[in-house]
């Protein structure tokens, strides 16, 4: 009989892909960049997350699909996940191919850096036109606003930007 071969980080960041926001489906855990450690010990896997936001009302969907995700990676015996807050979960943790996955769906990514006074400008997704508007700062959840665009004339949401600096 062949000894299995040890479980690796890879696997378990691999595995980590397929885990989707439960209200944005083009991004997944990865792509925002919530993992922030990955430890494993023989077949047991502990996975600490950095939420997006405090109170977020997704946290225990993300938790279960992560478990659900790892478990079914051959070999691995229990999963443990944590939610931790330090380091703060930031805006610019999120990846080029979540900042893609983001426009995908429809959501103007944050941006990647902010103005001296603190303002913050978005292009609108749909066509890339920097004449937009906002029309509400609170938006569907904490971490978007609404926007308008006046080139396409569409709706939209954006990422609020999260910065250490703010």
């Amino acid at each position: 009989m062949i000894a299995p071969l040890p479980l690796t980080k890879e696997q378990v960041l691999l595995a980590l892909e397929d885990v989707k926001d439960p209200e944005i489906n083009t991004v997944s855990v990865i792509d925002l960049g919530m993992v922030e450690k990955v430890t494993i010990q023989q077949s047991n896997v502990e996975i600490d997350i950095l939420p997006t936001f405090l109170g977020c009302p997704a946290l225990e969907i993300i938790k279960t699909n992560i478990v659900n995700a790892v478990k079914a990676i051959h070999g691995v015996g229990q999963v443990k996940v944590a939610f931790i807050y330090a380091p703060p979960w930031t805006s610019d943790r999120i990846t080029e191919k979540g900042r893609e996955g983001l426009k995908a769906f429809g959501i103007a990514p944050p941006p990647v850096y902010l103005e001296e006074d603190g303002s913050w400008h978005i292009d609108c997704p749909y066509c890339g036109s920097t004449y937009v508007t906002m029309e509400n700062i609170f938006g569907p959840t904490a971490c978007r606003s609404i926007l308008y665009c006046r080139s396409c004339k569409n709706p939209f949401e954006a990422m609020k930007p999260i910065s250490n600096l703010m």
